[in-house]
């Protein structure tokens, strides 16, 4: 008798596939205890330079600003705009970025700024040489303030003008995960666009905008 979810005849106990499983259930990577699937916290561990799954009370251990030690890191949960900082297309030039999109943190086992940009393979690192770094975005204020490992500069060229953001370094990930799992085509189509549309307007939408004045 072939019972239900069976192959008919097939071997014993082989079962037909009758569709996707559920997606388990998101847990901490620390502790065990389940998280939700949106808006929980990240942690980054340095030396492998991978996101961990945490939960409020296990983030709240590595969520020291400013301390560089310890396998892991807590990713903050800030977002920074400074409409002073400008970035005009001979500067995008110089960062030698060949798509619209890129960000900049800095390793703190390196030390140096890593650059990397969505592709439809993943992240693509490019090397950026230090002192053009310098003079592109080390004068500004939004990299004065940017935590090693856990915070990036989050750029974008569009219409001739360049945006620069300080965001968590998790959603610049997801933005590469998102923008794998769209792209199509040479440009990355249609919908991959409005996608980068719709993820930049969010991180404008929740930026903090610095006042002028030396950053505190």
């Amino acid at each position: 008798m072939t019972g239900p979810g069976l192959l008919a005849g097939g071997p014993r106990g082989l079962r037909r596939f009758t569709g996707p499983r559920p997606p388990r259930p998101e847990s901490c990577e620390l502790c065990g205890t389940a998280v939700a699937g949106d808006g929980h916290r990240h942690l980054v561990e340095t030396e492998k330079r991978s996101l961990v799954c945490a939960c409020t009370g296990c983030a709240l251990l590595f969520d020291r600003p400013g301390i560089v030690t310890g396998r892991f890191r807590a990713v903050p949960q800030r977002y920074l705009a400074d409409p002073a900082h400008r970035l005009d297309d001979g500067a995008w030039e110089r960062l030698q970025i060949p798509v619209g999109v890129a960000f900049f943190f800095r390793n703190a086992a390196l030390d140096r700024l890593v650059a990397l940009y969505p592709s439809p393979a993943g992240a693509t690192e490019s090397e950026l040489d230090p002192q053009t770094w310098q003079d592109v975005l080390g004068s500004g204020r939004l990299s004065e303030l940017l935590e090693p490992d856990v915070e990036a500069l989050l750029l974008r060229r569009s219409e001739g003008r360049t945006s620069c953001h300080l965001v968590p370094i998790d959603v610049c990930y997801e933005l590469v995960g998102r923008m794998r799992l769209l792209w199509q085509g040479f440009d990355g189509g249609a919908e991959a666009r409005a996608a980068l549309d719709a993820f930049f307007a969010e991180v404008g939408r929740r930026a903090r905008v610095l006042a002028p004045g030396p950053v505190s």
